[in-house]
């Protein structure tokens, strides 16, 4: 390798939390590296921190800032933390895209959603093809995961060779889709690898990773024994999981029913790609509605307890014409995502309600993983014998406790979080930059940064009220009627008994009156001081200090 270039990998989203994956190759002379680009995904909102955010993606404006220099962006799979901001973010980057053929018609729609051009997206089969981009030579490897044609990424530079390996797990049998090959990542290893930049979400799972293979037989056996209707949930894009439940409804007799528009979207997807051929047939929910009960098997959306999913719709009554009643099953064939405990468990004791049984998979018989298990990810280590391990997709725990298992392997191993520049060419990683690696929200239709205050002042506004003041002054500052306040999210008498408005209004007409014309001819005065009085008196009369406007009217003859 030439002294004057360098070989660099900066993650911008996905190294110290799991979700919103964007990372960065780099290779030329130090500043002016030729890049690519590595997935551009989205992380969900919550109530709590972001209320009314719709997505959350990397903050891209580094790579913005250089545009010119970046070759292209592959899209490793289909899942929306790898390819949910391609439609948002590919504006601000304009380069081609690469992906496999599922994932490149997902990829289009969310383009196509945008009002943006497909010419860039590009569709490329699995190795030996090769797409070559500046310095960089880059094939797809099929990798098993929870969603067809995923794949890892096999990067060739000039200082060497990085594996990049997506989400995957090591199932020899996953119902849809490539298997693992073992022989295959053993002969990449034969070639030589620099870096291995690896998956790290289940590191701290002790046992091998199932087969999604293990799964019918327990799932048919519960479908076959239930007496009611049947309603089962999953991760909508988890194509073979929705075969086996579909599978195991008709196995039992019953007509099967897919509800919700993204799980729709998908296995049509899969069966125009060509991953899946022989799925079960399906009703619509017209024809569902005019089916008994015990003859009907729902598939639908909402497993981790979305609000406007199929399965909430469901909880709250009906939906689309169908409902359900006592004695029917509800079973969830996934695993509730940290942070959505509270939506799931609100779905489950709504059907409790209702006299339906809930299955989940406490038990583990009804969901295997889709990632790598800690015995996993040491079989690809051994495989592919890097020179140097880059955990990436995890939290900062599940970083460290997988460069501690390279570590102990004699693997030149380090924990490389969001914003951190590293060197990959020499013997071991070597931090060269600090960049800023913040956060985008959709917000509606438009995109804010997580810094511009947008959601600071929602969240506070949630918390504290709201409290709008409107005075009225003449040009010589004559002050014309008494100000009035309307307040939102406050209690409207205070601790003394008193109405909270017109404590406010009385404390600001006594400050008024006494004003002189410095500040009675300053809006900036006016607004600081009845500020001020609106808070003082919110916080001795209720306990809280509210967001609060002043609006300052002048006449003018």
């Amino acid at each position: 390798m030439s002294p004057k270039n360098r070989l660099i990998y900066l993650p911008l989203g996905g190294a110290g939390e799991i979700g919103m994956n964007c990372y960065v190759y780099g290779y030329g002379p130090a500043g002016k590296e030729r890049l690519i680009v590595v997935d551009l995904g989205v992380t969900f909102p919550d109530m709590d921190t972001t209320p009314g955010v719709d997505l959350i993606m990397a903050d891209v404006d580094w790579l913005e800032q250089r545009a010119d220099r970046i070759e292209a962006i592959f899209i490793t799979h289909a899942h929306e933390d790898h390819v949910g901001a391609l439609g948002l973010l590919w504006p601000k980057l304009r380069a081609p895209v690469y992906c496999r053929r599922f994932t490149g018609l997902l990829a289009a729609m969310k383009m196509e959603e945008r009002g943006l051009p497909v010419d860039d997206l590009h569709i490329v089969d699995p190795r030996p093809e090769t797409v070559a981009a500046g310095p960089f030579k880059v094939q797809y490897v099929p990798v098993a995961h929870s969603i067809p044609e995923s794949a890892g990424l096999l990067i060739e530079t000039p200082a060497g060779k990085v594996f990049h390996s997506g989400d995957f797990k090591l199932d020899r049998d996953p119902v849809v889709g490539e298997a693992y090959a073992p022989e295959v990542f053993t002969a990449i290893g034969d070639e030589g690898i620099k870096a291995l930049v690896c998956d790290s979400t289940n590191v701290f799972s002790p046992a091998p990773g199932r087969s999604e293979s293990s799964l019918p037989e327990a799932i048919t056996g519960l479908v076959a024994n239930a007496e009611g209707m049947v309603v089962a949930t999953t991760f909508a894009s988890n194509v073979a999981r929705l075969k086996t439940l579909a599978e195991a409804g008709q196995a039992a007799g019953r007509s099967v029913c897919l509800l919700g528009r993204a799980m729709n979207r998908m296995v049509k997807a899969a069966v125009e790609s060509g991953v899946l051929s022989d799925f079960p047939p399906v009703l619509t929910p017209e024809q569902a509605a005019e089916v008994p009960r015990e003859h009907l098997m729902l598939i639908v959306t909402g497993s981790q307890g979305e609000r406007r999913a199929a399965s909430a719709q469901l909880a709250r009554g009906k939906y689309l014409g169908l409902k359900m009643a006592a004695g029917d099953l509800f079973l969830f064939s996934s695993k509730t995502i940290p942070g959505n405990e509270r939506g799931v468990i609100r779905i489950m004791n709504a059907y409790s309600e209702m006299g339906v049984d809930v299955v989940d998979d406490s038990g583990g018989k009804y969901h295997v993983s889709g990632h790598a298990n800690r015995p996993d990810l040491e079989e690809i280590h051994a495989a592919l014998r890097p020179e140097i391990l880059l955990p990436m997709h995890g939290e900062h725990r599940h970083l460290r406790e997988h460069a501690k298992i390279g570590s102990d392997k004699g693997i030149a191993s380090a924990v490389v979080t969001n914003g951190t520049m590293v060197e990959i060419g020499g013997e071991a990683p070597k931090v060269v930059e600090h960049v800023e690696a913040g956060r985008v929200y959709r917000d509606g239709q438009v995109l804010i940064g997580a810094m511009d205050g947008v959601v600071r002042d929602r969240i506070r506004m949630a918390l504290n009220g709201h409290v709008l003041v409107t005075v009225i002054v003449d040009e010589d500052g004559e002050l014309l009627g008494d100000p009035w306040a309307e307040l939102m999210g406050l209690p409207e008498t205070g601790k003394s008994g008193t109405a909270l408005v017109e404590a406010m209004e009385g404390e600001m007409v006594e400050f008024l009156d006494r004003a002189g014309p410095k500040v009675m001819t300053d809006d900036d005065k006016i607004d600081d001081a009845l500020r001020r009085i609106a808070r003082q008196v919110a916080m001795e009369q209720i306990g809280r200090k509210p967001e609060v406007t002043v609006v300052v009217s002048r006449l003018s003859e």
